[in-house]
């Protein structure tokens, strides 16, 4: 089974070509979901966070009636220090790994022939050396800003500061095996993908690599880049 690992920064387009890839039949397993279950009040995790963030000291950050944590109100703590982000990751990480190794053997036994891991900080936390192969998702630099803006609680200064936290968008390209567009339109993006699968599943793709590079070296109209 070939594992590839699906990345991109803030407003990329990861979680369209994520759907595109259900689509198209192959698994995919969602980190930031899986962060999701990891704060409601009877997942694995919820016993540490209640030590680490104290419903005494934190009331906004657990429901009243659930005890579920807001991950809006954590987000708010954590992103304001970087000693709390950074043990909040310590609890959260290995469960999200241990999720990600309870997906790879399903779909072993399944008989999947390929399998993703969407994973937003894949080159940051180094998960690049558990994947077989990167696809790095990206779009230009306006319409990555206009996506992430139209969020609910976002403002300039956010951004900026989320956007200084991750590796920029031409390391990940540069470092990238596969690069698809997503601001060109979903159907490029789509067929940019479907390029990408078939290149995975067979034929020479070193070969093929090369001549993409050869005849294109404009990053904006790049279909593969290595």
């Amino acid at each position: 089974m070939i594992v590839l690992g699906l990345t991109g920064s803030i407003g990329m387009g990861k979680s369209t070509v994520a759907a595109m890839m259900k689509v198209l039949g192959i698994p995919v397993h969602d980190s930031d979901a899986a962060v999701h279950r990891l704060l409601t009040p009877k997942s694995e995790a919820h016993a540490a966070l209640q030590a680490a963030f104290p419903p005494r000291d934190y009331p906004n950050v657990y429901d009243k009636h659930t005890k579920a944590i807001n991950r809006r109100e954590l987000g708010k703590i954590v992103f304001a220090d970087e000693g709390l982000r950074l043990q909040l990751e310590s609890i959260l990480h290995p469960l999200v790994r241990k999720s990600q190794d309870a997906f790879l053997r399903q779909c072993r036994v399944q008989g999947a022939e390929i399998a993703v891991l969407e994973i937003p900080l894949l080159y940051e936390t180094g998960a690049e050396r558990r994947v077989d192969g990167v696809i790095v998702v990206s779009a230009p630099a306006f319409l990555q800003k206009a996506r992430v803006m139209g969020r609910p609680g976002m403002d300039e200064a956010k951004f900026n500061a989320i956007l200084a936290r991750q590796m920029p968008d031409a390391e990940k390209r540069a470092r990238a095996d596969y690069v698809i567009h997503t601001g060109l339109g979903r159907a490029q993006s789509m067929r940019e993908l479907q390029e990408i699968l078939q290149l995975v599943r067979g034929g020479n793709e070193a070969e093929r690599l090369e001549n993409a590079r050869e005849n294109d070296h404009n990053p904006m109209t790049m279909r593969i880049q290595r």
